[in-house]
């Protein structure tokens, strides 16, 4: 593995230097992914991505239940 330097706004720095361990290397894998060409990887990528948003959705209390109210609002 190598270090890179990203330019990034303040508050992501402070998120990133507050984030767990696990947070860190779900960051980095997400980055890792990002800049790999492959096509097969896309999929690999956007499911991880899915899975992300999925679990912290429902760690911040959000219910199929919820999502669905959400989804049939007018």
């Amino acid at each position: 593995m190598q270090t890179i330097t990203l330019e990034v706004t303040s508050e992501i720095a402070e998120a990133y230097q507050f984030a767990s361990l696990e947070e860190r290397q779900q960051i980095q894998e997400i980055v890792s992914l990002l800049l790999k060409k492959e096509k097969e990887n896309d999929i690999d990528f956007l499911r991880k991505i899915m899975d992300e948003i999925s679990d912290r959705a429902t760690a911040r209390g959000l219910t199929p239940e919820i999502l669905e109210s959400i989804i049939n609002e007018p």
